[in-house]
């Protein structure tokens, strides 16, 4: 198992936005590019030039931002993707090549066609940029010799990385262990990049996994944004690897909610209550039991410390509410009862939350309190 810190490349101005209806403007575009560059983010795919001059305007401008992060863009294995590119002033550059069969046979070509093409186009790339990665397309479903054979092809061309894509999300945690385990044995010392999709949801796991296998980047979107079930998470996958495999990959945690936030309303597409690490509700424990606990120690039912995350742990009261998490609410606010009082009120609040189908906060447990029937004891 490796323990190195995984280089995190996101592709949220390129893969993200290519969601269905997902459109990012001029100045959201700059503003999640700057975001990611406070976050610690070390390189972004800034897009894809072919698109056209509004798209090469947009990467223009982020080059010439001067951020912190390296810009790649990413196109086709063809010389007109990559002469757009070129007008773009980017000094990096991925070029795609589909690798399984499948794909192949989509477009009318064959594994021949491919192998045929590698030589002229990372030619025809070197000579425009000073960094050539090579995408190995639906990798995950690709004939295992016919992706050695290519692999060592793009390498006897000098590809700089080789980024190996599970585009329909096929992978699983333990196939995907086995998978970079067999590559970076045969390529020792060859940078990979995995770039995973969540069809099955399991594209946080697998990135993870491919980083223990050792995996050296992976390419991610803010929020999983992207096609179908979208892609690997970055705010997911920082945290993973902080926090489960203890590995810390450079990213400012701390950040996090803020550029989430960002790309939740640029792409329109809302942040579920319950989505790690940045859902709504994540750090909200109504529970009596877990309530009593996290007043005592805030990891006793947390997995990271939610200050880290710019985050805190928030209390509150419903139909599965105990008397301790009340009693510590209402002393911290300098109300002492009785203990009949405290079940009173325990009962009354449970009735209240049934009744209107939610939980309370602590604004509505003082306006629950000081209801006339329950006086406060002197």
């Amino acid at each position: 198992m490796i323990e190195k810190p995984l280089h995190i490349i996101d592709t949220t101005l390129r893969d993200g936005e290519q969601a269905p209806g997902v459109v990012f403007s001029f100045d959201e575009k700059m503003k999640i590019a700057a975001l990611l560059d406070a976050a610690g983010v070390k390189e972004l795919e800034v897009g894809t030039p072919i698109m056209g001059e509004c798209e090469q305007l947009v990467i223009r401008e982020i080059i010439r931002a001067g951020f912190q992060f390296k810009s790649t863009c990413w196109g086709r294995s063809t010389e007109e993707d990559m002469l757009a590119a070129e007008k773009t002033g980017v000094s990096r550059m991925n070029i795609s090549f589909p690798v399984s069969d499948i794909q192949q046979k989509a477009i009318g070509k064959s594994r021949s066609w491919v192998l045929d093409r590698v030589k002229p186009m990372m030619a025809f790339a070197h000579q425009r940029f000073d960094f050539v990665a090579v995408g190995a397309q639906d990798a995950s479903r690709a004939d295992r010799d016919f992706l050695k054979e290519f692999i060592s092809a793009c390498l006897a061309e000098g590809a700089d990385r080789i980024r190996i894509a599970d585009t329909v999300g096929t992978l699983n945690p333990l196939s995907t262990m086995e998978f970079f385990s067999w590559l970076t044995g045969l390529f020792p010392g060859v940078e990979f990049e995995f770039h995973g999709h969540n069809d099955l949801g399991m594209a946080t796991a697998n990135t993870v996994s491919a980083a223990l296998a050792g995996c050296q980047s992976a390419s991610l979107t803010v929020n999983g944004l992207g096609e179908r079930a979208g892609n690997a998470c970055l705010e997911e996958v920082a945290a993973a690897m902080k926090v489960s495999a203890a590995i810390d990959c450079g990213i400012r945690l701390n950040m996090l909610q803020k550029l989430c936030r960002a790309v939740e309303v640029a792409s329109q597409r809302k942040i579920h209550d319950s989505k790690p690490i940045v859902g709504g509700m994540i750090c909200r424990h109504e529970s009596g039991i877990h309530c009593r606990s996290l007043v005592n120690d805030p990891m006793s039912y947390q997995v990271f410390n939610p200050v880290d995350f710019g985050r805190e742990t928030e209390l509150v009261f419903g139909t599965h509410s105990g008397s301790g998490a009340l009693k510590h609410f209402l002393k911290s606010r300098g109300i002492v009862v009785s203990k009949e009082q405290l079940t009173e009120v325990v009962n009354r609040m449970r009735d209240a939350a049934k009744r209107a189908k939610r939980a309370f906060d602590y604004e509505d447990i003082l306006s629950l309190f000081h209801s006339p029937s329950i006086p406060e004891q002197q």
